[in-house]
């Protein structure tokens, strides 16, 4: 990891025919809507949609990275982050962020070290750490799959 502080820079170029993506350096661009909820079309990728994916894919990186120093054999993730969006003090804003989990860890590895690593994770994740609102972690399941 590089030294911190790390700067990170996306942009948002929009049309008035609705037409809005997003980019960063490197990467083509993503068009992105309003969701449904907020009169878009529903069929492209909203803010509210990448902050989720950015709480599932950042909880999954974190735990990939600690698994890997705490040596755990691991065989697949499933991540899935749902927010409650609400009106604070005349704002909307996310109020509450249900991250869920299943696990599947090779055999012979201990599912309670997963578990504990699970929450590990939870706790490093910045996007997470980033949030200002009740944050909650849902294991669903630590099984065992097969080597094969």
């Amino acid at each position: 990891m590089q030294s911190l502080p790390h700067q990170y820079h996306a942009g948002a170029f929009g049309k008035a025919d609705n037409s809005l993506n997003i980019c960063i350096d490197n990467l083509e661009p993503l068009e992105v809507a309003a969701p449904l909820q907020f009169g878009g079309p529903g069929d492209k990728w909203s803010p509210e949609d990448l902050f989720m994916a950015s709480i599932s894919s950042c909880f999954v990186l974190s735990f990939r990275a600690i698994a890997r120093a705490s040596k755990l054999n691991w065989l697949n993730i499933e991540c899935h982050s749902h927010g409650t969006l609400d009106k604070v003090e005349g704002k909307n804003k996310f109020t509450k962020v249900l991250t869920e989990v299943k696990l599947v860890i090779a055999q012979g590895e201990s599912i309670e070290n997963a578990q504990r690593l699970l929450q590990k994770a939870d706790k490093s994740c910045l996007v997470a750490n980033s949030l200002n609102c009740e944050i909650m972690l849902e294991i669903q399941s630590v099984s065992h799959g097969s080597d094969a």
